[in-house]
């Protein structure tokens, strides 16, 4: 039994400080994966033989399998990061809104990493029993000058180091940074020594013409590198809409595990691709992690 201390939220950082990136030894390599079929629709009923894992094109024998919550070989960890910077001042009312009934349907999460950033950066970890100070907190409205988004998206990866299992992280940014300490490299290889599955909504129609696609880009990319995915709606009547979407997509993702052949300690980036074998399936789409870093020093 949960002690009454951990009632509250579990943690709260107020940090803005540069986030080194973070290289650990890697045993057995967790990917979400996510299937979809024709329409956009998550496939289900799949099993562990459907699934190829390869790692720089050398297929890997999978070890550990899961669809959803069954089996819960990688429990559920949900992250919510809220852009606070003023640009998005307008915005955060229903972003808030739509995200705290994102909340209570992903009833399998253990807890929920909530971060909000400006210059600064603030992150607080909620168990179900205090759900209702998060959501006093997502509503706050209050703003700042800055953003610091790269530094906020590593430091919500590195506050997951210590909880095993699967982090799905929904952001809520224009995609700005004015103030981050880090490099755009850098934030990649934090992402890729990462378990986040990263969904981004991104509000990219108040920027300029250039920095919209600029920025837009930017975070199809972070996101493609976690396995997630990339929306960018064009008002906030469509924000329900996506996260029924994502929501659909967690749910109904698989999880698989394997240990690596490759059993060296050099430091590359090594790139990991599934495929789903099972005829006939029809039009699919897979996606899961980019790959991951391996242990040791980066030559």
């Amino acid at each position: 039994m949960l002690a009454p201390a951990l009632l509250a939220p579990l943690m709260l950082l107020a940090q803005s400080g540069p986030a080194a990136p973070f290289r650990a030894a890697v045993d057995l390599v967790t990917l979400p994966v996510v299937v979809l079929g024709r329409g956009g629709a998550p496939v289900s009923g799949l099993r562990v033989d459907d699934f190829e894992v390869y790692e720089n094109g050398r297929r890997q024998t999978i070890a550990t399998f899961a669809h959803g919550a069954e089996g819960e070989v990688a429990p559920l960890h949900l992250g919510l990061m809220l852009d606070k910077s003023v640009s998005m001042e307008r915005d955060l009312a229903a972003a808030a809104g739509a995200a705290v009934q994102f909340v209570n349907r992903l009833t399998e999460a253990r807890d929920v990493t909530f971060v909000e950033f400006d210059t600064g950066i603030r992150i607080g970890r909620y168990l179900p029993p205090s759900y209702p100070q998060l959501f006093v907190r997502m509503r706050d409205r209050r703003t700042g000058q800055g953003t610091a988004l790269y530094d906020a998206l590593a430091r919500y990866v590195d506050s997951t180091r210590a909880l095993d299992g699967i982090h799905v992280l929904v952001l809520y940014t224009d995609g700005g940074d004015s103030t981050s300490d880090l490099t755009l490299p850098q934030l990649t290889d934090v992402l890729r020594t990462g378990q986040v599955l990263l969904y981004v909504i991104g509000y990219v129609d108040n920027q300029p013409g250039s920095a919209r696609l600029t920025q837009q880009g930017l975070l199809e990319r972070l996101a493609g590198e976690t396995g997630g995915a990339s929306f960018f709606p064009g008002s906030t009547r469509d924000l329900d809409r996506i996260y029924r979407t994502i929501l659909a997509e967690v749910q109904g993702r698989y999880t698989l595990g394997y240990v690596s052949s490759d059993t060296r300690a050099d430091g590359r980036f090594r790139e990991v691709a599934v495929r789903v074998t099972r005829p006939p399936i029809g039009e699919i789409t897979v996606r899961t992690r980019s790959g991951y870093l391996a242990p040791g020093r980066r030559r």
